[in-house]
């Protein structure tokens, strides 16, 4: 039988912006077609889990934090912390070693808290996905090809900080890497394109 993996972001803000929503329904549902779990944890009571969400079988809400989830004695050493100051690169054997996939998310602090650290020091095991800032829902995608589908990262197609146009004249630069298609276009979410071009006088960070 084969071994179900569970995918974490913890999200410690109350509100959820109309990016996180996409990315988070883009990973329920490629995590739904793999026969895995994604879990959204350390929701503040007040969060509203859209119904779109909500209805993918998949999805798991959680207002526990990870520490408490995975406590030690109760599956700790089993969880990997994605952390782009771990000492190691994420490879196909860690599929021996891990089942669950924890990533750092959405912090509702100001100045923003760096959750991963917090993680990191209470020891939870983390590997890199390598130099370069990706969207979480590329994240997760990454993390479940080298694992699911035994891919080493430097043989994933990837394309860094792409360009989109939206017309002759308009076009704006995404600061992060994501994996490619057959066509060697990036893999976005449903929906991401449009909400970009509809807010293109807007700053990326205003969409989270």
């Amino acid at each position: 039988m084969p071994i179900r993996r569970t995918y974490i972001v913890e999200h410690l803000d109350p509100e959820l912006g109309q990016w996180s929503e996409l990315e988070y329904m883009a990973i329920a549902r490629e995590t739904q077609r793999a026969g895995n779990t994604f879990m959204l944890s350390s929701l503040p009571d007040e969060f509203k889990v859209p119904e779109t969400l909500a209805e993918v079988p998949a999805f798991k809400a959680e207002k526990r934090g990870v520490e408490e989830i995975y406590g030690e004695g109760r599956g700790k050493e089993r969880v990997c912390l994605l952390d782009p100051q771990a000492e190691k690169d994420l490879n196909p054997d860690d599929r021996d070693e891990f089942d669950v996939f924890l990533f750092g998310g959405i912090l509702g602090d100001d100045p923003p808290r760096d959750r991963t650290s917090e993680l990191r020091k209470k020891g939870f095991k983390g590997r890199r996905l390598g130099p370069v800032q990706m969207t979480t829902d590329t994240a997760v995608r990454v993390t479940r090809m080298v694992i699911e589908e035994q891919y080493t990262l430097n043989k994933i197609p990837f394309v860094d900080f792409p360009e989109l146009k939206f017309n002759e004249h308009e076009s704006t630069e995404m600061p992060f890497r994501y994996v490619t298609d057959e066509n060697g276009k990036p893999i976005m979410p449903e929906g991401m394109v449009d909400l970009i071009k509809k807010d293109a006088d807007k700053s990326i960070d205003d969409l989270f």
